[in-house]
């Protein structure tokens, strides 16, 4: 059985037929009589939500919002050693300013495993140290044949390698109370 459609005409017909029968109060209770058919019941329903939609275009920038940059809060120091905290600091130097190979720091600010080690120490002679025991550590755990910090991390496909070493370090400098 197709289903009827009602027309503009039929809505107004139906619309003039209930207006003048209901009182105000009524009329806001959206009250139909009963000879209205079911169609033109639904129809009136429609109409009744339609008014109460708000048609205001929503304004996106009040709605969704962007990440906002906010400097990041300070990393927490793990260790009390002064060994172990540097390799830490270089670990998150490494981490948050990119890794690079061939040379100590990149155009963008992405740093080597002795870039990181060097810009994070306080003098020249805890940034040797840090990359002795870095070495040190390379080769008895990781790679026997690395000859130094410099030709390990220019042999690496990408950074996750070489802080993953850095955080090892820091950890073992750490229990040794380096």
């Amino acid at each position: 059985m197709p289903t009827p459609t009602l027309t503009a005409a039929a809505l107004d017909q139906a619309a003039a037929r209930i207006a003048p029968t209901l009182t105000e109060p009524e009329r806001t209770a959206w009250a139909v009589p009963a000879t209205l058919s079911f169609d033109e019941r639904l129809a009136l329903a429609a109409l009744a939500v339609d008014a109460r939609i708000n048609t205001e275009p929503l304004d996106l920038a009040d709605v969704i919002r962007g990440p906002v940059d906010m400097p990041s809060a300070p990393a927490l120091q793990p260790y009390r050693t002064p060994m172990a905290a540097l390799l830490h600091r270089a670990q998150i130097r490494l981490l948050a300013g990119g890794w690079c190979a061939d040379r100590l720091r990149d155009e963008q600010g992405a740093v080597c495993m002795i870039g990181a080690i060097r810009a994070e120490a306080n003098s020249r002679s805890e940034a040797d140290d840090a990359c002795a025991l870095l070495l040190d550590i390379v080769r008895d755990e990781f790679d026997p044949t690395a000859e130094t910090i410099a030709s390990w991390n220019d042999r690496q496909r990408d950074g996750r390698m070489p802080a993953r070493i850095l955080g090892h370090a820091a950890s073992r400098a750490g229990v040794r109370g380096l």
